[in-house]
C-alpha cells in the first residue's frame, strides 16, 4: 500500500520522494515508461505525476491519468498532463517566473485542509493551464495564475502548478499527508 511517485525528469522528482520518506509516507519513485500493468503490479493507493521539462518528456503519464482508477496528485507538469488529458488547455505563462508567490485558497477541500486563506508557495511559471476541463473546479489562484490548483468534481484527482516538496513552500508536507489521507480513504471504500 503505497504511492508511486512518477518521474517526468523534473528537478524536483527525487525531492517528492524524499519528502514522503521523510513523511513516512510509503512511496516509491519510478520511471514513467511503466505499462499501466506494471504500475498496477506495484498495487499502488495513489500516484503523485511529478514535474518535468515538457509534455515530450512525460512518457506514459497521459495513460495513467485516462486509465487508472486511483487518486492522483500532479505536480506543475503533471497538472498540466491532467488538464489535458480531461480537455482542458495549456500554454506559456505570461508572467514567466520561478518563486514565491502568495496562494489564495478559495476552496480547501481535501487537499488543502487547514491551509486556507492564504499560503506562501514556490511556484513555476513556464506553462501553465490556461483553461480547465468541465468536469474539474478550481482550488487556488495567484496573482499571476487563475489556475495554480484543481480538483475533478467526482475524482480524487488534483492538480496543483507550485512545488510542496521545496523548503521555500510554507506546509507543503501538508499537502502530502492530507493527499496521502485521501489515498487511504479512497483505497478503504474499494
Amino acid at each position: 500500500m503505497k504511492i508511486l511517485v512518477i518521474n517526468n525528469h523534473g528537478q524536483y522528482n527525487h525531492r517528492i520522494q524524499r519528502t514522503l520518506r521523510y513523511l513516512k509516507i510509503p512511496s516509491e519513485l519510478v520511471a514513467n515508461t511503466l505499462s499501466l500493468d506494471e504500475i498496477m503490479a506495484e498495487n499502488p493507493i495513489g500516484l503523485i505525476l511529478g514535474g518535468g521539462p515538457s509534455v515530450d518528456r512525460a512518457g506514459n503519464s497521459r495513460l495513467y491519468i485516462e486509465h487508472l482508477n486511483l487518486p492522483i496528485l500532479g505536480i506543475c507538469l503533471g497538472h498540466q498532463l491532467i488538464a489535458q488529458a480531461f480537455g482542458g488547455e495549456i500554454s506559456t505563462a505570461e508572467a514567466q517566473s520561478y518563486a514565491q508567490i502568495d496562494l489564495e485558497i478559495l476552496d480547501e477541500d481535501d487537499i488543502f485542509l487547514d491551509l486556507a486563506p492564504i499560503m506562501k508557495v514556490w511556484a513555476s511559471h513556464k506553462d501553465e493551464v490556461k483553461k480547465i476541463p468541465n468536469v474539474f473546479e478550481i482550488l487556488a489562484q495567484s496573482s499571476i495564475c487563475e489556475v495554480e490548483a484543481f480538483k475533478h468534481k467526482q475524482k480524487p484527482i488534483y492538480g496543483i502548478q507550485f512545488h510542496p516538496e521545496v523548503f521555500h513552500t510554507e506546509n507543503g508536507t501538508k499537502i502530502f499527508e492530507n493527499f496521502y489521507n485521501v489515498c487511504k480513504t479512497y483505497d478503504a471504500q474499494d
